[in-house]
């Protein structure tokens, strides 16, 4: 049984997920198996998964016959998973070499906490953007009225939290903010995670990503998210004003908002 099980979820990802399975097989800890779900891509990668799999045995590869979307994908991962600690991945990221020994170790020796990320160095493409997703070291519950605390594929969780709250949740609101809705309802559930405060884990942001993620439709998504995550939390009734916000926010055009956050003084 290996003591650590890092669950992917790729769709269409020939071009760059090579990098990130290679940081998984360089990592200072040895002891995982990488388990690698192909959602139904529509190019190369299912066949190049099997060719990393010939490479190293501790690599399994799922294939999904039709697209599933993320969270059902990595329910699927973790269906198969056997270890003690469940790593989150994304195939565009990289980890760096002492990120699974330094998060397993701190899950050793830390039991009162369910989970554990740390600090992530942003890659745009081009260059390293330090501290844009800065997190606190032990958030609260009411931290999430803000955002989720924690950077999802630099996580590891244990797997019996995740197993708790039954893994992943599947509903219309959660594409695109599962990571968010699975972290409160970890803490609903009276789990708590840690952000070591240094990167391991270099955190690639996808502009196209980005620019979904302001569609109208996900901002009501997340407006549902933090009503169910705040109520679970029993943060409401006073926490609705940060129910409405992603609602609000989309409302003002792009440009406005770049002004008044970014305008220079004087």
């Amino acid at each position: 049984m290996p003591k650590i099980s890092i669950i992917m979820g790729v769709f269409n990802g020939e071009q760059q997920m090579d990098q990130a399975i290679e940081s998984v097989c360089c990592q200072t800890f040895q002891d995982w198996e990488l388990i690698i779900c192909d959602d139904a891509s529509s190019d190369g990668t299912y066949q190049r998964l099997l060719w990393w799999s010939g490479k190293d045995p501790r690599i399994v590869v799922l294939h999904n016959n039709r697209n599933l979307r993320l969270a059902r994908t990595l329910n699927v991962c973790l269906d198969h998973a056997k270890g003690e600690y469940i790593a989150r991945m994304d195939d565009d990221d990289v980890s760096y070499p002492r990120r699974l020994e330094k998060q397993a170790a701190f899950l050793d020796n830390h039991k009162e906490f369910g989970f554990v990320s740390s600090l992530v160095d942003c890659y745009d493409g081009t260059q390293i953007v330090k501290n844009r997703f800065y997190r606190v070291a032990e958030p609260g519950k009411k931290d999430f009225l803000r955002g989720t605390q924690f950077v999802h594929p630099a996580t590891m969780f244990r797997k019996e939290c995740l197993k708790a709250v039954g893994g992943y949740r599947i509903a219309r609101e959660t594409v695109r903010t599962e990571d968010y809705d699975l972290f409160m309802r970890l803490y609903a559930r009276g789990y708590r995670g840690y952000n070591i405060q240094e990167p391991l884990l270099r955190y690639f942001v996808n502009p196209e990503a980005m620019q979904q993620k302001r569609l109208y439709r996900y901002r009501i998504n997340e407006a549902v998210v933090r009503w169910k995550g705040f109520k679970a939390m029993g943060l409401m009734p006073g926490a609705f004003p940060y129910v409405v916000r992603p609602l609000i926010v989309g409302l003002i055009p792009q440009r406005l908002i770049w002004n008044l956050v970014y305008k220079k003084k004087g």
